[in-house]
């Protein structure tokens, strides 16, 4: 098989298990009864709701939660480096690197809190 013939194949299958997926859900899902008056409310961890579930929240909020990510993403790169910085070949190369990598993540902490973005306030 080629490149193509290989590519088909596994678009096809990856189209019939998500067909399946749905299937199987529809047939074997749990349906709902209409006549129960509690259907339709907010749950949130077993507590009743109080108030409207639609709700604003700052948009600094979200500001942290970006830059919380983008920081937790970040550090996964450092794994990479954690298990060849023994190597011969890539130790010093690897030092370097992960120097300047840290370099820019701390410049990217420092605009933030500059910015005002990590305050609560």
């Amino acid at each position: 098989m080629d490149g193509w013939q290989a590519a088909l194949v596994f678009a096809a299958m990856a189209l019939l298990i998500s067909v399946g997926n749905v299937l199987a859900a529809w047939v074997l899902g749990v349906r709902a009864r209409q006549d129960v008056p509690t259907k339709f409310d907010t749950y949130e961890c077993g507590e009743e709701p109080e108030g409207v579930a639609w709700a604003r929240f700052h948009p600094r909020y979200y500001v942290i939660a970006l830059v919380f990510v983008l920081f937790d993403v970040e550090t996964i790169f450092i794994l990479p480096w954690a298990l060849n910085i023994r190597s011969p070949q890539l130790g010093g190369i690897a030092m370097v690197e992960m120097f300047v990598f840290i370099g820019i993540l701390l410049l990217g902490w420092v605009y933030a809190l500059r910015k005002g973005a990590l305050e609560w306030q």
